[in-house]
């Protein structure tokens, strides 16, 4: 539709120059006829004797021109100019068929030229907006789009945005811009733009409004940090002591979503009454003594003095004269006679007890242990390898000789011991917590309740305490020796290894284990950092062992070395989190080493603590996964409706507390858990709902989609995220619920959930419910590992040597697949225990023991010696 070119037609006379054919001084242009106003067209040119105006392929009227002649003054040559009128009923008259156009043909002596097309068209602009914006609920940091499709229009109708009547300049506001299709987007919705927003068109015919779309941007309310916990309501005795939070980080404004959970939390507290000393009664009075004094003593004990109780006043010991009647001398010598007879009594006492610890000794090397009895218990687990029960008549492998010298055991001192490297730490001999009573000790399976309660009760006491979950809902411990065990918390995924020989002989640990909630413990990060795993405390801290222990719990990453940086981290006893291991590098200590495999990882250490495991993505391709959860009430008894999707670190220590989170809420399961590869994109998580059946339902969701920021999912750092789709019922007849719900990640793979389901009695899902773990919390000696006792010391004492033709520990390694950590192996005193070791943190209590059995059966026919060992 542009207007042409000039276009010259020559028919020169014969001889004529060309510099003398007419040229356009003035060509007519494009215009619009507004309304009934007639249009002007003009045209001049020089040299010309005649100018005519063409429209559409006809001549116009010679009466229809207006001309006027005058000379161009440097040249001297004639100029002529033309113009016409054209009307709307000349336009009207041809419209539908082509568009009206005008041109000027010249004419001078030389020849003839045509001026450019003018193109003539009637100018309008419809009432109705092909789309209007329309009003909306968003909440901050959102982004919106207004779309605006304005009236057909000639000239097409520009476009502009008003808000609250004042013109919206994206010059002046980074944050807008305006789209070619006229719609006008808010990158990041902020309070500011809560307004009424007009989309305005015009052309040189007529300015049209849209109807107004009101934006209210609103803000979810969020908890503030809790307060730090009141006192005790009671000076004395059990009392309650309270912390609170609002909602005020940030508050919900425009009618966002107001905190969900309590604001205010109680617990249980007592405080231990102090309890004044009172003075037992006096003893009798001693014999007269030489000086003709005798002496009484009291003690202050009944009661002692306790939790700052006061001391007893007076004095302990009360002496006076006696009377002269019982006032006697010694006779010369008798103190003589009395020293010879106490130092005979001390010299045989002596004896004695040298040839008591003899006997001891004897009887200790002649046996094991006494906690080890029948031999049969511990060689029946390898009977398909076919190793034989030992004899009846070998007494050395039938009982093991009770450890008379069994005390126990506590670490006095530092809890931090400064180490110049990574050499042991000697452990005085005394009581850890508390006595445990002469004679021999018997190692209980499990702790019941009361004797948790005096477990912690026992730790109170010790100034790591403060920093330990109050309770033991997520905390396992027991009492430990040589013999090794095992420490649990079920349905978490998280363990303790203890291995034989770990714990010196001859003395008992009591060892605790537990899990800590993110808002018991800070763990700062950094940049890219994220928490990949449960924060894990066992302990008591400070403590050294002799062979590293196993801690296993679930982590959430997909590991890849070009996409991860994945390191080990563990809490001083001034607070702060140290690097103690780089996975996938040499490590820089032998006090730690760490198996890192799809589900989980296993920890060797031999200084128990408190442990993490945090990632640094290196790249956008780094992934977490997530676990989706969906729950919904049990019982539906209104007309409103609550599905909650959990975005969950796939862990199962997450997934636990969710679920009884979920069961104190009346919540029930309605769909199985799906995975979620989520991305360091900085891009969020988008979830939303479709598919609904809209005779039955409706979404209370005024936005099409609900968001969960990146960093509060890539930090690890709030376990229970989750958004809630409100919905509702039309009729409180319907019970059948049928929709599909997108998780998304912009730029990232999705998952749906395809939900039909029966709110009233459906339990289809309702195993995810029950736990999926059980047995007891603590396993202490051969009843906490697969391998039996005798077996794994056969083992040991078989494959630690080098072997002819490689039958040694490396080829058990290649075998159970460890062969990638044989320098680890090859750094400890009994690579074949360490073995043996991991074997049984990853394989208990499901583990196929029938298989070790056989690859070692194996090495032994490799090794004539070592399979005639297999089979005594």
């Amino acid at each position: 539709t542009g207007a042409q070119q000039s276009a010259t037609v020559a028919n020169p006379a014969s001889g004529a120059s060309p510099d003398l054919l007419p040229h356009f001084q003035l060509e007519p242009e494009d215009v619009y006829i507004v309304k009934n106003k007639a249009v002007s067209l003009a045209c001049r040119a020089t040299p010309a004797t005649q100018i005519y105006f063409k429209c559409n392929g006809e001549w116009v009227h010679q009466g229809d021109h207006v001309t006027q002649h005058s000379t161009n003054r440097s040249t001297g040559l004639p100029v002529m100019e033309v113009r016409i009128e054209v009307t709307r009923q000349q336009v009207e008259k041809i419209f539908g068929l082509e568009e009206y156009w005008c041109q000027c043909v010249a004419w001078s002596s030389s020849g003839t030229t045509k001026s450019q097309k003018a193109f003539v068209r009637i100018a309008y602009l419809r009432k109705n907006f092909e789309q209007e914006p329309t009003a909306r609920e968003v909440s901050i940091e959102q982004g919106i789009v207004l779309p605006c499709r304005p009236p057909e229009g000639i000239p097409p109708a520009e476009v502009e945005w008003l808000r609250n009547e004042e013109l919206v300049d994206p010059a002046l506001d980074a944050n807008v811009y305006v789209t070619p299709e006229h719609s006008l987007v808010l990158r990041q919705a902020r309070l500011a733009d809560t307004a009424n927003y007009t989309c305005v068109a015009k052309n040189i015919v007529a300015r049209r409004r849209s109807a107004s779309a009101a934006i209210t941007v609103y803000v979810n309310g969020g908890w503030s940090t809790w307060t730090q916990w009141s006192g005790c309501s009671t000076s004395c005795g059990r009392g309650w002591q309270k912390r609170s939070r609002t909602c005020t980080n940030p508050t919900p404004l425009n009618g966002g979503a107001f905190c969900e959970g309590q604001n205010v939390q109680k617990t249980a507290c007592t405080t231990l009454c102090p309890v004044d000393g009172a003075w037992s009664e006096w003893s009798k009075w001693s014999e007269c003594g030489a000086e003709c004094t005798h002496w009484r003593s009291r003690e202050c004990s009944e009661p002692a003095p306790r939790n700052g109780g006061r001391d007893c006043h007076g004095p302990e010991l009360d002496t006076r004269n006696c009377t002269s009647e019982l006032c006697t001398h010694a006779a010369p010598g008798a103190e003589d006679v009395a020293l010879y007879v106490g130092l005979v009594a001390v010299a045989v006492c002596l004896v004695l007890l040298l040839l008591v610890g003899v006997l001891v000794y004897c009887r200790k090397k002649g046996g094991l242990d006494a906690d080890v009895a029948d031999s049969s218990i511990l060689t029946a687990g390898f009977q398909p390898v076919s190793i034989k029960p030992s004899k009846a008549d070998n007494p050395s492998l039938l009982t093991i000789q009770p450890d008379l010298s069994t005390t126990t055991m506590t670490y006095q001192g530092s809890l931090c011991p400064r180490q110049d490297g990574p050499a042991k730490l000697q452990l005085p001999n005394g009581h850890l917590l508390s006595p445990l009573g002469a004679g021999r000790h018997t190692l209980h399976h499990s702790s019941p309740a009361a004797e948790g309660a005096d477990f912690v009760a026992r730790l109170s006491t010790q100034s790591y305490f403060r920093s330990l979950p109050r309770g033991t809902n997520n905390m396992a411990y027991g009492t430990f020796n040589f013999l090794g065990g095992r420490l649990m918390i079920p349905n978490t995924g998280i363990s303790l290894l203890i291995p034989p020989d770990a714990i010196p002989r001859g003395k008992i640990y009591e060892v605790y284990l537990t899990l800590h909630k993110q808002e018991e413990v800070r763990l700062p990060l950094a940049g890219c950092q994220t928490l990949l795993s449960p924060i894990v405390s066992c302990g008591p801290p400070g403590v050294l062992l002799t062979r590293p222990a196993i801690l296993a719990m679930g982590h959430c990453v997909e590991a890849s070395a070009e996409n991860w940086s994945i390191r080990l981290k563990k809490q001083s006893c001034e607070g702060t989190w140290e690097d103690v291991l780089q996975l996938g590098a040499e490590p820089c200590t032998e006090l730690y080493y760490c198996q890192l495999e799809a589900q989980a990882c296993y920890v060797f250490t031999e200084q128990l603590g408190r442990f993490a495991l945090v990632g640094e993505s290196l790249s956008m391709a780094a992934s977490k996964r997530l676990k989706l959860v969906l729950f919904a009430p049990a019982a539906c008894p209104s007309l409103e409706y609550n599905i909650r999707v959990y975005c969950l670190s796939d862990t199962q220590d997450v997934l636990k507390e969710v679920i009884q989170l979920e069961k104190q809420l009346g919540g029930q399961l309605i769909g199985a858990p799906r995975v979620l590869h989520f991305k360091d994109s900085y891009h969020n998580l988008r979830l939303s709902i479709h598919d609904m059946p809209s005779s039955l339902w409706k979404s209370k969701l005024l936005a099409s989609y609900q968001e969960i920021p990146f960093y509060h999912i890539w930090s690890g750092l709030q376990p229970f995220l989750h958004c809630t789709f409100t919905l509702e019922r039309l009729s409180t007849s319907t019970c059948e619920l049928a929709c599909k719900i997108w998780v998304w990640q912009v730029e990232g793979d999705g998952q749906s959930f395809t939900v039909n389901f029966n709110i009233a009695k459906d339990t289809r899902f309702s195993d995810w419910l029950v736990p999926d773990e059980v047995g007891t919390p603590a396993l202490v000696g051969p009843s906490a590992f697969k391998i039996p006792f005798l077996i794994r010391q056969k083992i040991i004492s078989s494959l630690d040597p080098p072997g002819t033709r490689g039958a040694d520990w490396r080829t058990l390694a290649q075998k159970l697949n460890l062969d990638s950590h044989l320098s680890f192996f090859a750094s400890k005193a009994s690579p074949t225990a360490m073995i043996l070791n991991l074997w049984e943190a990853r394989h208990f209590p499901n583990g196929n023991l029938s298989q070790l059995a056989a690859a070692v059966a194996e090495i032994g026919k490799q090794d004539g010696a070592l399979f005639s060992e297999a089979e005594c």
